[in-house]
């Protein structure tokens, strides 16, 4: 039996766009390129039938190593804590007050494309900081 290599993670959304915009800035990732023929993303997206527009939206790790990520669009909000979330590497490798300024800035910097700010949680002998946070449509995920 052969393992699985790959996988995607797939956000249910109301703006895939935007809330694939933002993700492209927190993790460095790119969009794929705009169909033939057009210009924008924007414009493909415009040339479509009204219930077809915007209804997914993908980035990709330019390097190849991490998962695509696919944004759809769902009819309803988020009402309830994520059962799967995202922990963002930011201060892998670091510890101690090193660690937490660097989550600090990374969470000042994200904080800036509209995410919130949920939690701190300070390294306490076991465990190093990190900080739990809300991306632009409230999916939690953790700088770690």
């Amino acid at each position: 039996m052969s393992a699985i290599r790959q996988f995607q993670v797939t956000f249910d959304c109301a703006e895939p766009a935007r809330l694939a915009a933002f993700w492209c800035e927190v993790l460095g990732y790119v969009v794929p390129a705009v169909p033939e023929g057009f210009a924008t993303w924007e414009e493909y997206h415009h040339s479509l039938p009204p219930e077809e527009r915007e209804i997914y939206f993908a980035c990709s790790d330019p390097s190849g190593v991490g998962p695509r990520l696919l944004f759809q669009k769902v009819p309803e909000g988020k009402v309830v804590k994520n059962r799967v979330h995202l922990d963002v590497r930011a201060g892998a490798g670091l510890v101690g007050d090193e660690r937490l300024a660097t989550l600090e800035a990374e969470c000042a910097r994200l904080m800036a494309l509209g995410a919130k700010h949920l939690l701190t949680q300070r390294a306490d002998g076991v465990n190093e900081s990190c900080i739990t946070m809300q991306d632009i449509e409230g999916n939690e995920f953790c700088l770690d």
